[in-house]
């Protein structure tokens, strides 16, 4: 089984292209439950878990987080032994390639797709036991990811939040690209694939060895498109045939104060990448400390109203799985405190 993973930062196009693949016979691609970024800081609820009471305790939850997805998987319930024989030791980045290379093993795959961008902070795991992933960068104007999630349910709010995660997971990115064969990196721009997109999906697919086929231009007819765009509003544009102009939208939804706050943290960055500039970023000093937190403020106010306006559908849809995630962390709580009390 070989594996594709996604690298960057979300809100650059990533479930449009998942979607692409996805339509290929040759590559299952659900919609990404984040297993790495969500279960790595939760590992200390299984205390050693090259104990296998403990990794099946594990197993048990992941399965139930995947199984609780906001987007459905193909799939209703995993089989918990299946996915233990398929673990080759006792470790999270086991188990995640377990599910995902289960899931497309019932699908008939050759290719396991993970779109899970934060994965881009996870190279170490991903290349650990011989596995030799395929990278897709996948990357947009820094800019434009921040009005995306300015409106998204999910992530920052405040432009100098999300300037530093954008070029944090940038220069990750890039340093990936330095260390992986070339053979095993493919690096796209958002744009090219809007403006682009026969030639680079064949481009990606003769990348792959997987045969194209047009049908990948069809991804909006496709179930997988239809439910997720029925799932949240962030990801309603997959019931519609690529938008073919939608790029550059910071040129009016960012304010020139606000441009200038996320060049001043990440031009350097957008350059790097072949993105212009329009400030004079270089020339500024560094932000003050009573500049970042009226941002750190600013930043929370916006995410409490994002949510509180967020649409209902929206929230109750992703209810079950907020809610098993509040079990976990009440229970990561629990331990540390009781560590800490005994100590």
């Amino acid at each position: 089984m070989r594996f594709i993973q996604f690298i960057g930062t979300q809100r650059s196009g990533s479930n449009l292209l998942r979607a692409m693949l996805n339509q290929l016979p040759q590559i299952a691609a659900p919609h990404p439950p984040h297993i790495l970024s969500v279960f790595k800081p939760l590992l200390p609820i299984y205390d050693d878990i090259s104990d296998d009471e403990n990794f099946i305790n594990l197993i048990n939850d992941v399965c139930r987080w995947v199984e609780l997805n906001p987007v459905p998987w193909k799939i209703s319930y995993f089989n918990r032994s299946r996915i233990r024989e398929l673990c080759k030791s006792n470790m999270l980045i086991e188990l995640f390639y377990a599910i995902y290379t289960h899931y497309a093993s019932l699908h008939n795959s050759e290719y396991a797709c993970c779109k899970s961008m934060a994965n881009v902070h996870f190279h170490g795991d991903l290349e650990k036991f011989g596995r030799k992933p395929y990278y897709i960068y996948l990357h947009r104007d820094g800019r434009d990811v921040a009005c995306s999630f300015k409106k998204a349910i999910i992530g920052e709010k405040h432009v100098y939040h999300i300037a530093i995660q954008w070029r944090h997971d940038q220069i990750k990115a890039m340093e990936i690209k330095q260390k992986i064969p070339v053979e095993r990196f493919f690096e796209v721009r958002y744009h090219d694939l809007i403006t682009n997109t026969e030639y680079v999906l064949k481009s990606l697919c003769d990348f792959l060895g997987a045969p194209y086929n047009p049908v990948m231009l069809k991804y909006f007819n496709s179930e997988e498109s239809i439910k997720t765009a029925k799932s949240g509003y962030m990801w309603k544009n997959l019931q519609y045939p690529v938008i073919k102009n939608n790029y550059n939208k910071y040129e009016k939804e960012l304010s020139y104060h606000d441009i200038e706050i996320f060049e001043r943290i990440a031009g350097d960055t957008l350059l790097a990448l072949g993105y212009s500039v329009i400030t004079d970023f270089k020339e500024k000093k560094e932000f003050t400390q009573d500049e970042i937190k009226k941002y750190d403020n600013q930043n929370y106010l916006l995410k409490n109203k994002t949510v509180n306006l967020a649409n209902k559908y929206d929230m109750e849809l992703r209810k079950p799985q907020s809610a098993f995630l509040e079990v976990l962390k009440n229970r990561l709580y629990r331990k540390s405190f009781t560590e800490y009390e005994f100590c």
